[in-house]
């Protein structure tokens, strides 16, 4: 009954699988690589869909810069526009007539028109055949290879597939020599106890062999042995010719794909192979085409080709023989000729006037065949200043160019939305300079830029902007320059580390009496009498130091805006999210008491060694508080909250059930976040502090379950969690102190050094297991942060003093 029961489950999930493209769209959406805690890429972007959009990913950061270049080129250099103009679209500010008779051309339509006609053209192509020809010769030169190794190699398979399964006497073949002669030393000498200490596939194939002994005789047996050793070194000196030869289009592994196929499969390949390369060559291969491209091409090709055929290998070998060759090429002169003779035949467009006729009147939009009269006449006032608007563009692509190099230097790769928002606030303050209003915006410039992203990047926009601004605008006042430039510089250097917003309106206050006094100290110097000082300047100093206030309050407002539509974190929004008060930690207390306690003892661990590493401290409180918030969808699920309940594992007795529900808490851990709205920076603790870390309880039980009803070996993956491995150190450390948690909490009357072998003993175990390898936690640093956890797990257990009995009992109020 249970193995029935176990067939209808794989089937089951072998459905799942192939209508899910083999991974769930959880596991695409957690497998995708981030480099940083705040600033990395959504998780609920698919991975496909990142793996499409590859090219594009490539050139965001030069599109990014060019946009931002742009984008401040056109307001830096506004001023060298120098309206108005008369041109095309303009409104003409006065009446002109023609000063005489005039016949022109339009050189600007017509050549637009022939340009259309010459770009419109569509290319002629021509096949080479001389490369057709040497691409298939190609094709058919290593098709005979292949069949010349096959022929070298032997017949395969060496033995009827009904006897041993023809994935086994692949794996027999093609395994490495030492596993090799441990399974004929076991066959041989029939030694039990070494098969059980092998892989589950050595394993697999000893079993099916002693099957075959047992079915024949061990003379029989010996003679297969025999036979698998020559064709054994046949087959891997094969390979070994293939990699030594350098110009071959072969590689080991698709040479051993192709050996390992039966003739009639190998037959249908080469015809596929043949047929493929002619369709695709027939079709041609035209001037760059990428690689992604001409891959999708023979998928497509393949679809219909029979599900025995190795289609990857096909794929792979005709990549190699086509990859960077075309067989089409542009006939130029052909091309040339035609486009030529139809921008010839495009008549020139002419523009006639005589002399007192009116070109345009007052008030009237201009158009091109009036533009062409006006210029043609002199009459067009030209006055765009291009070497200003050039000097303009040089000096924004070097400020850009320095800030993008600070921020790769100091910074965590960024995201698209955090080049959007820190362009977006870039092009505020020399927008506010071309209306010369003179209270800059550089105070809530640096407070969100810092708070954001840190006072490296804030300090260096300030300085750069204050620059722009001060080249943007028409008439420069030093004073606001400077005591706008000081207060941007002050919310810079000291917003980063506030962590309440009563701190960061004191540091408004402060930024504005910074502004005041250093607005009034620059006007003392200058100023020509003292009445000037106490009515004129005393009272802008004031007003300039309330802009400062009231610029640190705006950025105060539009913060949780921000954070909330560019994903961001601030030290204060940390703060904010590790309060108990919150709904979804309430609920985590109430639905899961025991889960709560866990999650207590483990940020004390992580913040504990968090402090001694120099990380994000608030960063690993929150996410910590917040990493196991998926426990509440099946609270019985788990032990910790069993508190002396019978254990519904013990009940469900079905490993796979029960890893289900373990790895639940990822999963509905994801989805709890998002339907509450937790940055990603947070969100990310959930699945990376599991990482892809095995289920070992249920891993063994469904192992020996398997062993017991002599079923197929059991894989190791859907034991496994779906990850991703840590990718930040917060994350890191998070996964050790959740490892080392419920082992320090058993521990009552241990002593450190046992407590400290134990914690070493799980961080090598993690180690070990390339769940660290992304978190850039080195190495040295693990014993850190095991004597870290060891201290704070004494604190929790210190000792006490035992109380006389005496002292627990009532004390009577008597007089002596």
């Amino acid at each position: 009954m249970k193995t029935l029961q176990l067939l209808k489950r794989n089937l089951e999930k072998l459905r799942q699988q192939y209508k899910n493209g083999r991974r769930s769209p959880l596991h695409e959406a957690q497998s995708l690589s981030k480099k940083a805690p705040s600033q990395r890429p959504h998780q609920s972007d698919w991975l496909t869909k990142l793996h499409k959009s590859k090219p594009i990913r490539q050139l965001h950061p030069p599109l990014m810069w060019g946009l931002t270049v742009i984008s401040l080129t056109s307001v830096i250099g506004y001023r060298f526009y120098n309206q108005p103009q008369l041109s095309v679209g303009t409104v003409s500010p006065v009446k002109v007539v023609a000063p005489k008779d005039g016949t022109f051309e339009d050189e600007k339509t017509t050549e637009e028109k022939r340009k259309e006609v010459r770009t419109g053209i569509i290319p002629i192509l021509q096949r080479d055949s001389q490369l057709t020809t040497q691409l298939k010769g190609e094709l058919t030169k290593t098709i005979t290879e292949i069949r010349q190794f096959r022929q070298q190699v032997g017949a395969f398979p060496f033995i009827s597939v009904s006897s041993i399964p023809l994935k086994t006497q692949q794996y027999l073949r093609s395994v490495d020599e030492k596993t090799w002669q441990i399974i004929r030393s076991t066959l041989v000498n029939n030694n039990s106890e070494t098969a059980d200490n092998l892989q589950p596939q050595t394993q697999e194939a000893i079993t099916q062999l002693n099957s075959y002994e047992n079915t024949t005789s061990s003379t029989t047996l010996k003679g297969l042995l025999d036979t698998i050793e020559q064709s054994r070194q046949r087959y891997h000196a094969a390979k070994r010719e293939v990699l030594n030869a350098k110009t071959s289009n072969l590689t080991p592994e698709l040479l051993g794909t192709f050996l390992n196929l039966d003739d009639n499969t190998w037959q249908t390949t080469e015809k596929t192979l043949n047929i493929t390369s002619n369709r695709i060559l027939l079709q041609g291969l035209p001037p760059g085409m990428p690689d992604y491209l001409l891959n999708e091409i023979i998928k497509n090709q393949l679809e219909s080709t029979a599900a025995s055929v190795p289609q990857t290998a096909i794929t792979d070998l005709l990549m190699k023989i086509l990859q960077n060759k075309h067989n089409l090429t542009v006939d130029k002169e052909a091309t040339k000729q035609r486009a030529e003779q139809a921008a010839q035949a495009v008549e020139p467009v002419i523009v006639e006037v005589k002399a007192g006729d009116v070109i345009v009147e007052a008030g009237e939009k201009i158009t091109q065949e009036e533009f062409v009269l006006l210029d043609s006449f002199k009459l067009s006032r030209r006055g765009i200043n291009w070497v200003g608007l050039g000097i303009s563009a040089v000096i924004v692509m070097g400020t850009v160019t320095i800030f993008c190099v600070v921020s790769h230097k100091v910074h965590r790769p960024m995201r698209r939305r955090d080049h959007i928002l820190l362009c977006m606030l870039s092009l505020s303050t020399p927008l506010l300079a071309i209306f010369n209003l003179g209270y800059t915006n550089l105070p809530a410039v640096g407070l969100l830029t810092s708070s954001f992203y840190g006072p490296t990047l804030a300090i260096t926009q300030v300085v750069l902007l204050s620059g722009l601004s001060t080249f943007a605008a028409t008439t420069i006042n030093w004073s606001y320059v400077l005591a706008g430039t000081a207060g941007g510089l002050l919310a810079a250097s000291v917003a980063w580390k506030l962590r309440s917003r009563d701190e960061l309106a004191c540091l408004g206050g402060v930024v504005g009496l910074v502004q005041g006094s250093l607005y009034f100290i620059g006007y003392l110097i200058v100023a020509p009498v003292a009445g000037t000082i106490w009515s004129i300047v005393l009272p802008e100093a004031i007003i300039y130091g309330l802009s400062g206030i009231a610029w640190s309050v705006m950025a105060l407002g539009i913060s949780p805006y921000l954070e909330r539509l560019f994903d961001l974190v601030t030290p204060i929004r940390l703060v904010e999210l590790a309060n108990p008060n919150c709904a979804l930690l309430k609920r985590l207390a109430t639905e899961t008491p025991g889960t709560f306690q866990h999650t207590l003892f483990v940020a004390c661990l992580a913040e504990a060694a968090a402090r001694e590493l120099h990380c994000n401290v608030e960063l690993i409180r929150a996410g910590t508080l917040y990493h196991d918030i998926g426990k509440m969808h099946d609270p019985m699920g788990f032990i910790e909250n069993q508190m002396g309940n019978p254990n519904k594992h013990d009940v469900i007795n079905d490993p796979w059930v029960s890893v289900d529900i373990i790895k639940k808490h990822v999963s509905e851990g994801l989805v709890m976040a998002n339907k509450y709205g937790l940055p990603r920076v947070i969100r990310d603790f959930i699945p990376e502090h599991q990482g892809t870390l095995l289920i070992s309880y249920f891993y063994y039980q469904a192992k020996q379950e398997a062993e017991r009803n002599g079923t197929q070996m059991i894989a190791e993956e859907e034991f496994r969690y779906a990850g991703p491995i840590p990718q930040s150190r917060e994350t890191g450390i998070v996964m050790l102190a959740d490892g080392c948690e419920a082992a320090l909490r058993s521990l009552k009357e241990a002593t450190p050094e046992t407590a400290l072998a134990m914690i070493q003993k799980i961080f090598k175990a993690r180690w070990r297991d390339n769940q660290l390898k992304d978190s850039g936690i080195k190495y040295e640093e693990l014993p850190i942060i095991a004597e870290v956890f060891v201290k704070v797990w004494q604190q929790f257990h210190h000792q006490r003093i035992v109380y006389p009995k005496a002292a627990l009992e009532p004390q009577n109020n008597k007089q002596a």
